[in-house]
Order: structure tokens, then sequence, then C-alpha cells
């Protein structure tokens, strides 16, 4: 299907991001518009609006205009079946995800190991001064930065990527004929110099309404594999996205504040109700998303540093090794512990970043 047609799905009144998605699925290599008037109305029996603006191509005007808009300035339009459209949003999981985004800039949405990092538009010394520390330290492992372009800590995620030389992606929750907040315009630039992207779902014209916001961070979430809330009041944008991102099944962490300050309310609220996972380094991240453990690998005086383990630490990790994971109980079995044994073990081990823990309780060899 050509872009042209693939926009006009955008635009045609009754077909929302899940129903184009469906369409497209049934017929794969065919131009909607093009499909025999009796396929369509087989098709949408029960929907005549939606077949008459199907038929009527009342999409396209828009479109037309839309895909001017995107040749003048230099915008991909990536519908959800090309090969460089993001994967992550592709998943089963993130089926409300767009069908159609508009991309500026050459990145690549499909890097390994990109996290998002969200927050307070309040952001105090404290949140800004932690972002630019966990940026630093990612870094590292050569981590794409998502964020939203918004006040407060989303500007010091991209201000902190782009001071490091890391990638950085900024998702719109408007058009890209205009950049808001308009304080952020040079940051934008910024962006698209160091070979970054801004994305957004929406077509030019949109105008700023506060409740695209929301829909916008479901795309931040779901472009990276683990969201960071660095700063956040008891409600707010940044953890909507991290309800959003656990949903999506991707990891959630959190940076620990005082308990009295108003913008650590959230994450304290996330950690006390193990919504997320405490984040006090870079480190942490890899550790739970199985990345190589750069930092684990030194000391501080610079020497390799190897974990020290117990005689019945060491059969727990031969057992491991035979397998890829395992429940405590087939652990504590294998090795012939007693499962309070075995589960005392497993946590000093986890403490020692020598296991992590998956999803559904099962214990797993860091750098398995």
């Amino acid at each position: 299907m050509e872009t042209l047609s693939q926009i006009a799905l955008t635009f045609t009144p009754g077909l929302g991001n899940a129903s184009i998605r469906r369409l497209v699925d049934l017929y794969p290599d065919e131009d909607i518009f093009a499909l025999p008037k009796s396929e369509l109305e087989a098709a949408f029996s029960n929907h005549q609006s939606i077949l008459d603006n199907i038929l009527n191509k009342s999409g396209f005007p828009r479109a037309e205009e839309e895909l001017r808009f995107c040749e003048q300035n230099h915008i991909r339009p990536l519908f959800f079946t090309a090969p460089d459209y993001p994967e992550r949003l592709n998943r089963p999981e993130t089926d409300d995800c767009p069908a159609l985004l508009y991309v500026m800039g050459d990145t690549n949405l499909n890097p390994e190991r990109p996290v998002a990092i969200v927050g307070t538009r309040r952001a105090t010394a404290y949140g800004i001064d932690n972002t630019d520390r966990l940026v630093h330290e990612l870094k590292s492992y050569n981590t794409p930065i998502i964020s939203g372009l918004a006040y407060g800590i989303d500007t010091a995620a991209h201000t902190a990527a782009l001071a490091h030389g890391l990638s950085t992606v900024a998702v719109l929750g408007h058009g890209l004929d205009r950049i808001y907040p308009a304080e952020n315009r040079n940051l934008a630039k910024q962006i698209l110099a160091s070979g970054g992207a801004l994305v957004t779902e929406y077509p030019n014209g949109t105008a700023i309404n506060p409740r695209y916001f929301p829909a916008r961070n479901r795309i931040i979430a779901a472009l990276a594999d683990a969201t960071v809330v660095v700063e956040a009041s008891d409600k707010g944008g940044a953890l909507i996205t991290a309800a959003i991102a656990a949903s999506y099944h991707r990891d959630v962490f959190a940076v620990p504040g005082r308990l009295t300050d108003t913008y650590s309310r959230g994450t304290v609220n996330l950690l006390a109700t193990n919504r997320a996972l405490l984040v006090r380094n870079a480190d942490d991240i890899a550790f739970q998303l199985g990345w190589p453990l750069l930092g684990q690998q030194l000391s501080l005086d610079g020497m390799k540093e190897t974990p020290k383990l117990s005689h019945d630490e060491q059969k727990i990790v031969n057992h491991l090794k035979t397998c890829d994971c395992q429940p405590l109980e087939k652990i504590a079995a294998a090795v012939d512990f007693s499962l309070p044994k075995a589960a005392s073990l497993l946590f000093n081990m986890e403490m020692a970043k020598v296991v992590r823990t998956l999803p559904g309780h099962l214990y797993q060899l860091v750098n398995s």
C-alpha cells in the first residue's frame, strides 16, 4: 500500500488504530482503497458509515495535504508494516499503539537497550542532578534515552543525553509543525542535529490539548525496555507513563527521595507498593534487564571484583548453569536444600548480583 493510502486510512472517519491494524492484517498485500466494493461490503456489513468513507476516499484530501507537509519538512510517515517501524510498538501487549507515526530525524527506532526517563515538570535540583548522573552512567551501556520534551525531568533527560553523547528521542503530543513548550525549540533542534528524532502520532495542525499527553505517554513507555521515574508528585503524567509501561510488561524503576518532599511522593509510593524497582545507578537497570554488568566488573580501585560464593551458593550456581531459569522449589529439590535455606541463599546471591529474579518468581544466573 502506498504511503498516501496509509495516511488516508488514519484520516478515514470511523477507523482507529486498532481497526486499521486489523484491516491491514486481513489484507496485508492489498491497498484497502482498491479492494472490490463487494469485499469491503462483506468486511463492513455492520458499519455502513465506515464503508461509505472508504468507498468515497474521504480521508484522501487531508492525507494529500499531510503528505506534502511531510515531504517539505523531511518527515517520515512510518506505517506499522514498515521494516523500520518500532518493533516494540508492534508487540501483542502494545496493540493500542499508533498505526502510523510521523518521524523527524534519521535515528534508528529499533535500538538496543532504550530507556525512558520521565518525571515532574517541576523538577528540583535533586531530580535534575540524579537525571544527569543516571544518564551519564548509562553512557557506558550506549543507552538511547526516550522522553517527552516537557518541562522538568523530560528536559533534563534530553539535555543530559546530548551532553553525554547518547541518542535521544522526544515523543510529542502534537504535530511536527510546532514545538511545545516553545522554550524547548532549541533543544528540539539540538536533538535533531545530534542524530536523534522527534516522534508523534499526530498530524500537522493538531492543536495543543492536555488530553493528548497521556496518549503520548504510551508511546514513550512502548519505545523503551524500561521506564525510570525520577521525580513525581502523587499525581501526574509520569505515573501514567509508569502504569502504562507496567501494562506493557516493561520494567519500571523509581529514584528514591525524602518522604517529606512533594515531588518524591510519587516515586516513594511506587516503591512502597512494589510497582517500581529502586534505582540507585545504571547497574541496577542493567542487572534487572539482563545486560552485561559493566559497573560490577570493576571495584573502586579499578581491580576486577568477583563475588565470593559459599560452598552452598556454588551448588546453586552449578545447578542453574544446567538450565535457563527455575523456581525456588525446583532449585531447592535439585540441590537437596530446604525451601527456607534455598530462599535465604538465593536472596544473598541476588543482592550480590549473581542471580536475578524473573517474572513468575523464577531465578536465573546473571549474564547466563
